[in-house]
């Protein structure tokens, strides 16, 4: 099938916030997504965006039962490493179901579709190369890496669900490290009122 990874526009906002509510869902977290498309179009288009994004997208004629043609997407940002430098940060990987496993040649590949914090051991090459196959997938996240050598990255970093072994368990085995099992780090979160009673002086 064919596909391609391109970046993402303002216009593409309103699927992006329909993909971030499927992914939520199969995450069995949808009751926290409060983004909308109009925060989307703000933080990711403005003057100084807040993160950055790229699109899978198929022709017409491989369009979903619903008329859809972007099946699917990766949000990422810029950051920084006190020891190691710049870093980019995936904060989202997502292909809609029945386009996973697709390779542009039509073979099954082995299809990712979830996050893990991945901080390879030698550079971020390696980490592009921690999926197997060729399928949208690893297509939008091998863009990602992309981005990230040519911005001088020497990281990628991103989080999995501890309940998706099987995911985890592959990124291991090809040079990956758990951060939380390896060095002890647990990603923290202050928010809501905790965030407001923080910000007092």
């Amino acid at each position: 099938m064919e596909y391609s990874i391109r970046a993402a526009n303002v216009e593409d906002c309103k699927d992006i916030a329909r993909m971030i509510t499927e992914l939520a869902e199969y995450e069995k977290v949808s009751e926290h997504v409060k983004v909308t498309q109009k925060d989307l179009e703000q933080d990711g288009f403005s003057k100084n965006p807040f993160f950055h994004g790229i699109i899978a997208e198929v022709p017409e004629q491989h369009k979903t039962k619903e008329g859809h043609t972007k099946i699917g997407y990766a949000l990422y940002f810029y950051s920084y490493s006190s020891w190691k430098g710049r870093a980019i940060y995936m904060e989202d990987l997502y292909v809609m179901p029945e386009f996973r496993g697709i390779q542009k040649n039509g073979l099954v590949a082995m299809e990712i579709m979830c996050m893990c914090m991945c901080m390879c051991r030698k550079s971020l090459v390696i980490c592009g190369v921690c999926l197997s196959g060729k399928g949208i997938g690893k297509a939008l996240m091998s863009k990602v890496a992309q981005l990230g050598l040519a911005a001088g990255c020497n990281q990628l970093n991103f989080t999995v669900l501890d309940w998706n072994k099987s995911s985890l368990d592959f990124y291991l085995n090809q040079g990956c490290f758990d951060v939380t099992a390896d060095m002890g780090y647990h990603c923290m979160r202050c928010e809501g009122e905790a965030l407001q009673h923080l910000a007092q002086p």
